[in-house]
């Protein structure tokens, strides 16, 4: 089947985009509200786009009354905030997290989800998620009929659990085991992935 999708309603190109670009990672991002109370959504369209400086994207739209959602009206303020990196076993919490709710109430409860201190960060960050990045905007794009927002933001520090993580002296890297992250992938839909098999291939020299 070959489709124009020059033709195709927003709303089928959007489902077909995120039935195919896949898998995706999930940024869950904990931000804060003009009251400094907190918000925490997630998004998946989002990645890394450059590293120095560490820049990831985020492309984050409206509500379904038109008005920005919560996080990128908190992310264009300018506060710092947090970019979460769930596993699956985070996967309900996530999906729970994406509930549309009036403006200064908190995911967290809801999620039943608590936080724990981020030296250095003006933000928590969550507990048992095992990797989180301590983020500030570094420049917003808005594009497309509806107005997308597409967020630069900076990494300004990084969290990661112990369990998944080692430094190689020699070569002046970091270790991340990708299976004990076992990192949450969005699909379309309702759908998620876990990471299955992680293989290696021998690069060309």
């Amino acid at each position: 089947m070959q489709l124009d999708m020059q033709h195709i309603k927003a709303d089928t190109c959007y489902h077909l985009m995120t039935q195919t670009i896949m898998p995706r990672p999930v940024a869950w991002v904990l931000s804060q509200n003009e009251d400094a109370g907190l918000n925490l959504a997630p998004f998946s369209f989002f990645n890394a786009v450059c590293s120095d400086p560490p820049l990831v994207m985020l492309s984050v739209g409206s509500k379904p009354d038109g008005a920005p959602k919560d996080t990128r009206r908190n992310l264009i303020s300018g506060r710092e905030f947090v970019i979460h990196l769930p596993s699956v076993a985070q996967a309900e919490a996530v999906t729970a997290s994406a509930a549309t709710l009036a403006y200064g109430e908190s995911e967290l409860p809801l999620c039943k989800l608590r936080t724990v201190d981020f030296p250095g960060c003006p933000l928590p960050r969550l507990e048992g998620v095992p990797i989180a990045f301590h983020a500030r905007l570094h420049q917003v794009h808005y594009l497309g009929n509806k107005e997308q927002a597409v967020i630069y933001a900076e990494l300004l520090q990084a969290w990661l659990d112990d369990a998944v993580i080692t430094e190689d002296t020699q070569r002046g890297r970091y270790l991340v085991d990708a299976s004990a992250i076992n990192p949450l992938a969005r699909l379309g839909g309702a759908e998620y992935a876990t990471l299955g098999e992680v293989f290696k291939i021998k690069r060309p020299d």
